[in-house]
């Protein structure tokens, strides 16, 4: 059974979007738009945003076109592949009552993976946006999303996910989050 999100419940992942690394992305300026339009949209509807970097000595920052809308967002670096291995992130999540895990970022079969893995294993409903995820080789996002949908993510779209949360047309916020799938 897919669960339904919630968006009291819910919070958006932003993982390494990092530097040169995430210029070699597969089909990037769409990726980035998906990232960027999760992140507005999750904003609008008042979700918390986790983001991570990975050695951002050795990676370089977050791009800066998403770093940038992520100055009031909880922000995490980490040395594992998973965002699970930063500090107190489970905890955070735990203490603020978040059960529902909606994730973007790269590269969907390293760290995306790992993170959905060990979400799902600390018993949170994971989704993931198949949009907002990329991998260096399409065939390593194909296998990352099967990997993690078998593991027990629900795959997703921006669109799908953010009129999930929605419920209805009459969400007060439907006008502004149908102007960012525009």
């Amino acid at each position: 059974m897919i669960p339904r999100f919630r968006i009291e419940k819910s919070c958006l992942l932003v993982i390494d979007v990092q530097g040169r690394l995430a210029d070699l992305m597969h089909k990037k300026k769409h990726l980035f738009n998906h990232i960027i339009t999760m992140i507005d949209a999750a904003k609008i509807l008042g979700m918390p945003i986790h983001w991570f970097e990975q050695y951002p000595k050795g990676l370089g920052p977050t791009k800066p076109e998403i770093k940038q809308l992520l100055t009031d967002s909880s922000y995490h670096e980490k040395i594992t592949f998973s965002a699970c291995g930063a500090d107190d992130f489970i905890g955070q999540l735990k203490n603020n009552e978040t059960s529902q895990c909606i994730v973007t970022g790269i590269e969907t079969h390293v760290c995306v993976y790992q993170t959905v893995i060990d979400l799902l294993t600390n018993d949170f409903q994971v989704k993931v946006n198949q949009q907002a995820v990329s991998s260096r080789v399409k065939s390593n996002k194909r296998l990352g999303l099967h990997n993690m949908e078998k593991a027990g993510a629900h795959i997703t779209s921006t669109e799908m996910i953010l009129f999930e949360l929605m419920k209805t047309a009459k969400h007060p916020n439907f006008r502004q989050i149908s102007q960012l799938l525009k």
